[in-house]
């Protein structure tokens, strides 16, 4: 815990960040990850030498890179942090990482449009949340990719982000969310960014090391208990993220649904390790996944308002 903020309104500053965000949602605009890509945009261009470019050297650019981006936002919400209305800046700083409502929102839609048998409307909707090639997926592979996006961005966008502000307040949920979004920009291994996008890519393994078994084992105790252990097990290793295996793979359990397999990837198919067991993927299964992260995050609230109580009488 930040040692000029009690754990109390540390926990209280968490509850507030969580309201704000189911009642205002993402901003529509000015929103600051927008303008942050647009910094990480130019500050590739301005650092990145080639592509892929040398091995050493293009991943020495993209650390520095990293840290021109990362350091000094995070520096500011430390500041931020300590000021006598901290709780405050801490709250909003939270409501600002934090992607709760926006992934419900999302989710609801594509289930919605499936319920209504809307294919086309689907596919253009699950393609906003994911990356893959989403025009000729039929309704099991666009419920498929759904519940994917729901589960693993329940950890990068609802759980990760809680985890590491009740670690280090505003500044910590700052440091996780910038690092995940250079991770989704510049971790890619394609020509381009193979040297350059190595330290974001390992950044976030790291800061996600954790909160992603965290999220893992929320799935398994909210859900069927049984089967997310063993897929978990099982399964999660052979998925080719270290941290998205053990979320995918014991949400998928948690569920009772398959997912993995075949999928699309700028003109590339590739076949992912299937995980779960169960029932193949429909709208239904997108609901659960929302309910489950909906759940898991009253769970993670009510557990470090637990703890912080504990503490403030030891």
């Amino acid at each position: 815990m930040p040692p000029l903020l009690p754990p109390l309104p540390l926990v209280a500053s968490a509850l507030a960040g969580v309201f704000l965000d189911r009642l205002l949602g993402e901003p529509r605009r000015f929103h600051p990850l927008v303008g942050f890509g647009r910094c990480a945009d130019r500050v590739e261009q301005a650092t990145r030498n080639g592509a892929p470019g040398h091995p050493f050297f293009n991943r020495l650019r993209g650390l520095l890179g990293w840290l021109l981006l990362v350091l000094p936002a995070v520096l500011t919400a430390a500041w931020l942090g300590r000021q006598a209305w901290g709780w405050a800046a801490d709250a909003v700083l939270l409501y600002l990482a934090l992607g709760a409502r926006s992934l419900r929102q999302h989710g609801e839609q594509i289930a919605g449009d499936l319920a209504a048998g809307d294919l086309d409307a689907a596919r253009t909707h699950v393609g906003w949340i994911v990356s893959r090639d989403t025009s000729t997926l039929d309704e099991e592979g666009v419920a498929r990719a759904a519940v994917e996006s729901v589960l693993e961005n329940g950890n990068d966008a609802v759980f990760g982000a809680l985890f590491w502000f009740l670690v280090a307040g505003g500044a910590g949920a700052v440091l996780y969310r910038l690092a995940n979004t250079l991770d989704a920009m510049w971790g890619y291994r394609d020509p381009r960014r193979v040297y350059f996008g190595w330290a974001a890519a390992r950044i976030d393994d790291v800061l996600n090391l954790i909160p992603a078994r965290l999220t893992a084992l929320t799935f398994a105790v909210l859900g069927n208990t049984r089967n997310a252990l063993a897929c978990w097990r099982q399964q999660a290793a052979a998925w080719s993220s270290p941290n998205a295996g053990p979320v995918i793979a014991a949400g998928a359990g948690a569920l009772s649904v398959q997912l993995g397999g075949a999928a699309m990837y700028h003109g590339q198919l590739e076949q992912r390790p299937r995980v779960g067991a169960g029932d193949t993927a429909n709208a239904a299964h997108i609901r659960a996944a929302l309910a489950l992260v909906e759940r898991g995050l009253w769970l993670w609230l009510a557990c470090a308002g637990l703890l912080a109580v504990a503490v403030s009488h030891a």
